[in-house]
């Protein structure tokens, strides 16, 4: 596989994380997603929970494969409009607020407005605070401040900013001339890119599957329940292509593909990780194995809603996990070769 179908990955996954999509307001993302593999020429369709389940073709449906990726993110919700016509926000999925300090916001309102903002620390300036730097940054002592002229809460509803409102955070998505991946919510919209590279890679060559392989896009991973509906029939495999973690006593890199063997959960089927190992080797993929100790995904979900396959988990390596993300193009073009080896 060259390695072009990997620059193609890392730039769909660009355009992906310019569409808002914090889990629970997913629709434009998942609308993108749709539209992207019948672009291609496979048969896309969306769930009712808002997912989108895509048919990459394949002779054997007795002996289905299910890749699963998602496209929900982190992100917040309004949670009070405070009585000095700035926001608190409730986080969504892991979002931490020491990590999104100073980030600018889109405020996504009932009625269809964009309001622009940023999260600060309540009294942000240092030089009037002088516990700025011992203060805890939790989503009570920090708030949106918004880019409009507002000096109270009845000013802040004028805009039709309410309570329940979506809080989306800038992405800041940059690919470096040395292959470098950088942004907000490459888990897992990177998985996402890392899927219609391997579908553009089948359909530029002419392959159809031995077996039958569905993708399913996932609306609800980052709150534990994306992957639990929606299995196709016949499927007796499933493999989550989510982020592989990079950190302190991890093998893999942002260059590398990750294999997990286990995670805060429980192992992966003890077959299918051989057998994602043996396709790594196959196609010469840079690879590791790994543990990962505070991780769940999309087909652990599927397992624990009662479905009666085998489980795997793959990703390109992504460091700062659920921060400001890093990858690199070769752990795209690892990942996808994996994937070759194994599905095809």
């Amino acid at each position: 596989m060259k390695r072009d179908y990997a620059v193609y990955a890392a730039q769909k996954t660009v355009e992906l994380v310019g569409i808002d999509s914090p889990t629970g307001y997913t629709h434009d993302a998942a609308s993108w997603v749709k539209n992207e593999f019948e672009a291609l020429g496979y048969k896309a369709e969306l769930t009712v929970k808002g997912g989108v389940i895509i048919d990459l073709g394949g002779a054997d449906e007795s002996d289905a494969l299910l890749l699963e990726a998602h496209t929900d993110t982190l992100g917040g919700m309004v949670a009070e409009v405070k009585g000095n016509g700035r926001l608190r926000i409730t986080n969504l999925g892991g979002l931490r607020a020491d990590n999104c300090e100073t980030e600018n916001v889109r405020v996504h309102t009932r009625d269809g407005k964009i309001i622009e903002g940023t999260l600060q620390l309540c009294n942000a300036s240092v030089h009037v605070n002088g516990a700025y730097a011992d203060t805890k940054r939790s989503f009570d002592t920090m708030e949106i401040v918004l880019d409009e002229d507002v000096k109270n809460s009845d000013d802040t509803r004028a805009l039709g900013i309410e309570v329940g409102d979506y809080v989306c955070f800038d992405p800041r998505a940059k690919i470096t001339e040395s292959g470098y991946i950088k942004s907000r919510f490459l888990d897992d919209k990177l998985s996402v890119g890392i899927l219609l590279g391997l579908a553009k890679f089948m359909k530029d060559n002419g392959i159809t599957p031995s077996r039958r392989v569905y993708v399913h896009v996932t609306v609800y991973e980052e709150v534990g329940h994306g992957g639990s509906a929606s299995v196709p029939a016949g499927v007796t495999e499933a493999i989550s292509v989510d982020m592989g973690c990079v950190g302190s006593g991890l093998s893999c890199t942002e260059r590398t593909v990750s294999i997990c063997a286990k995670d805060s959960r429980g192992p992966y089927n003890y077959d299918v990780v051989g057998k994602l190992i043996a396709a790594a080797k196959k196609e010469n993929a840079e690879y590791a194995v790994d543990v990962y100790p505070f991780y769940g995904s999309d087909v652990e979900a599927t397992l624990s809603a009662g479905s009666d396959i085998r489980h795997g988990l793959i990703g390109a390596g992504v460091y700062a996990s659920h921060g400001y993300e890093r990858s690199h193009i070769d752990g795209v073009w690892n990942t996808l070769k994996v994937l070759k080896g194994y599905c095809l």
